[in-house]
């Protein structure tokens, strides 16, 4: 089933420099050992693609059923150095929010 990360996950995100860091949290343990398969740096940059210039990196904390992705050169030089627009990572825990994921049936009961 397809659906939007948001409606199994949370989301909270800030900026530093020019990248910008996202932290999700999973609602279960079921749900986490399925994303740590399926959330992958590659395909939080592939629905990045048009702001994140470098690398994206995942860092797993297992304990808390929690992933932080540095998402670096995200932000057009920082929030403090852009003149154009007003750049700053604290939107970007939403905009993952959003990914679609085609969740599978078995996991479908934890829907929020």
């Amino acid at each position: 089933m397809i659906i939007n990360l948001g409606q199994i996950a949370y989301a909270r995100s800030g900026d530093k420099g020019s990248s910008s860091n996202v932290g999700l949290l999973l609602c279960n343990k079921e749900l986490y050992n399925w994303a740590k398969l399926y959330i992958t740096a590659d395909k939080v940059k592939e629905h990045f693609k048009d702001i994140v210039k470098g690398n994206v990196i995942r860092y797993e904390l297992d304990n808390l059923l929690a992933f932080n992705f540095i998402l670096y050169d995200s932000l057009g030089g920082g929030g403090s150095e852009s003149l154009i627009n007003d750049a700053q990572g604290k939107t970007h825990g939403q905009a993952l929010l959003l990914m679609e994921v085609d969740l599978p049936d078995e996991l479908i009961k934890h829907i929020l």
